[in-house]
């Protein structure tokens, strides 16, 4: 076996390891210690990945990745419900990436938010693609031009967001906070298209 190949397995073997453990606890209560106790040398651990840090990174850039692998085969270019079909879907066959995803999306560790940024571009242009898809199938109002739209939704959808970090949710185990996330979102993402009030006169 060559050395790339064998290097590339054992990275894979620590990464599986990475993933039940940050999978299962999140990145402030799990340990290296216990990865390493799956079998794995702590030398060899250090040899691959420099700390904890860049070995949660990889675990997040690997949870993106089948993330994006399955908005676009199961998400394709279709409307909302596709999308929110993708995301369960997502899930529900992947309960530790859906993990790490709700904690870089939610909770994410502070010291690390830049290198994260950069892990979800990706995941965060396909968002605003699916807006500007789902802008240009309906009639904006007098004034409200696509750009203006756009910005707004960034800015509600970081409101949002932010609402599940906020002391209002600090008591939910994080479950809850992923469940009531996801309930909300579709409902969310309709008000913010189509608005909540009926227009017209008034009786």
């Amino acid at each position: 076996m060559k050395k790339e190949e064998k290097t590339g397995l054992t990275k894979e073997r620590i990464l599986l390891a990475a993933m039940e453990e940050f999978g299962e606890k999140g990145y402030a209560a799990a340990s290296l210690n216990n990865i390493c106790a799956a079998g794995i040398p702590k030398g060899l651990l250090y040899h691959n990945y420099e700390n904890k840090d860049a070995l949660y990174l990889a675990c997040v850039k690997q949870s993106f990745s089948i993330l994006m692998n399955c908005l676009q085969e199961k998400g394709g270019d279709g409307g909302l419900q596709e999308y929110m079909e993708a995301r369960l879907l997502f899930f529900r066959e992947n309960k530790k990436e859906a993990r790490l995803f709700f904690e870089t999306l939610l909770q994410p560790p502070a010291a690390l938010s830049e290198q994260i940024t950069e892990l979800k571009k990706e995941f965060d242009e396909w968002n605003r693609s699916l807006y500007r898809r789902l802008l240009s199938g309906i009639t904006l109002r007098k004034g409200v031009t696509q750009e203006a739209a756009m910005e707004y939704f960034t800015l509600m959808q970081s409101m949002f967001n932010g609402y599940f970090s906020s002391p209002a949710c600090s008591g939910m185990p994080f479950t809850d906070i992923v469940k009531a996330h996801e309930t909300k979102l579709s409902v969310f993402l309709d008000y913010m298209l189509y608005g909540m009030a009926e227009r017209g006169e008034k009786e």
